[in-house]
């Protein structure tokens, strides 16, 4: 039994010596930054500052679900097309039944898109009324 519990050590010392030297490393760089970092307070320290604008009105600004909905159709379309590039890679070794199986890939995705345009899922702007028309 102390045969099989040495052997273990002797198998798995360098994960653990990674694991312990990982541990402290970032150890060292937490009390690092915390006694060598910058103190600066001031007026402009407390302001939110993105891409060299300053903010303006409320941070707790409320979006439209449909910007979301948008959001969620792209990457769910653009995930498809990572599909289709790996198909095109294989397309010689895959043959007619890659092909055809691609073909009804691509015919779901299109019913998907126009099912979503018909139901107004891709529409942006809300539906313009009879007091938006021109001439009103």
């Amino acid at each position: 039994m102390l045969e099989n519990v040495v052997n273990g050590i002797a198998e798995y010392w360098a994960t653990g010596f990674f694991i312990v030297a990982v541990a402290g490393l970032c150890a060292f760089m937490v009390g690092a930054s915390s006694v060598l970092g910058g103190r600066s307070r001031g007026i402009s320290k407390s302001i939110p500052f993105e891409s060299g604008i300053v903010g303006a009105g409320s941070a707790r600004q409320r979006f439209s679900v449909k910007f979301y909905l948008v959001a969620m159709l792209f990457v769910i379309f653009d995930i498809e097309a990572v599909f289709l590039f790996a198909w095109a890679i294989v397309i010689r070794d895959v043959g007619w039944t890659g092909f055809w199986g691609a073909a009804v890939f691509i015919f779901i995705l299109l019913a998907g898109l126009v099912y979503d345009s018909r139901t107004g899922a891709l529409d942006w702007a809300p539906q313009s009324g009879p007091a938006d028309k021109p001439g009103n």
